[in-house]
């Protein structure tokens, strides 16, 4: 937990720098500039991710507990042709997509999907308060109580997935002269972005051998801000790699087939891409 506060403390810190430092760019920067404003520009590429832990409340017809300081840790797709180049595959692994605009020359606005995976460690140790009366094992009055997440009580992931709809607007700033490069077919930019959304999660829960749910349902709302490098070449082809932190909201999970049944948990992220584009102009 403490480790994943100073990682965000860390992409906070490098994206507000990074923004102090623009008029230096500017200044230093004669070389070849690349004329982005008007442009488009579409990715595709792939996360690996880490959540800090959360309190979880269940709540529905005969029961309300919270389960406290849960743990939990993304599941990322062995690499490998398929699924991650089959057409028909491509969107299993933990994945990212996005087509945005230069609406100034160093400003872009976007939307996209940051299709992150979200599993709750099984048979972790935590804290319990609350009540169950739904006629199974477990009915009892609990008051910082410690209880074990085996099977049988609580299977819990947004494994199709966590699905962070948002817009972002970023800037980027070309520092190839740093590198003695003055070319229009390389530029090496230094990427700073804001954005925020919606959460999209589609929520495997097994809970208290209840019916098991897996739909989409909008939960809730994300906030983060994201610092990367992006290489360009060709003027037209991209490879891009950020580091995204942010917080996630989630009021309203859905957790079995009854709309009375719900779980609502928050939590901080720490998400980092890899991905492969390119920008063109339309007109």
């Amino acid at each position: 937990m403490l480790l994943h506060k100073r990682l965000i403390k860390i992409v906070a810190v490098g994206f507000f720098m990074s923004l102090s430092m623009t008029p230096v760019f500017a200044q230093q920067n004669n070389q070849y500039q690349q004329n982005n404003k008007g442009k488009f520009y579409v990715y595709w590429g792939w996360n690996r991710g880490a959540f800090s832990n959360s309190d979880i409340r269940f709540k529905g017809e005969n029961y309300d507990f919270t389960l406290s300081d849960v743990s939990a840790n993304d599941r990322p797709t062995p690499f490998g042709l398929n699924p991650y180049f089959r057409i028909d595959r491509i969107t299993i692994p933990q994945t990212n997509y996005r087509i945005g605009y230069f609406f100034k020359e160093n400003y872009t606005v976007s939307i996209g999907v940051d299709h992150m995976k979200y599993v709750m460690n099984a048979n972790q140790n935590v804290q319990i308060n609350g009540t169950i009366n739904t006629g199974s094992s477990y009915d009892k009055v609990y008051t910082n109580e410690n209880i074990t997440l085996v099977e049988n009580f609580l299977t819990f992931e947004h494994t199709d997935g966590l699905n962070y709809i948002n817009v972002e607007v970023k800037r980027f700033d070309d520092f190839s002269y740093v590198f003695g490069l003055n070319s229009k077919n390389l530029q090496i930019n230094l990427t700073e972005g804001l954005g925020a959304g919606i959460l999209f999660p589609k929520t495997n829960t097994k809970l208290l051998n209840k019916e098991r749910y897996d739909d989409f349902h909008i939960a809730g709302w994300g906030v983060s801000a994201s610092l990367g490098l992006n290489i360009t070449f060709l003027k037209h082809f991209f490879i891009q790699s950020d580091i995204k932190a942010g917080y996630i909201n989630m009021s309203d999970i859905r957790t079995t087939n009854s709309t009375k049944d719900s779980a609502s948990q928050s939590f901080s992220f720490i998400e980092n891409t890899i991905v492969f584009g390119g920008r063109f102009r339309l007109f």
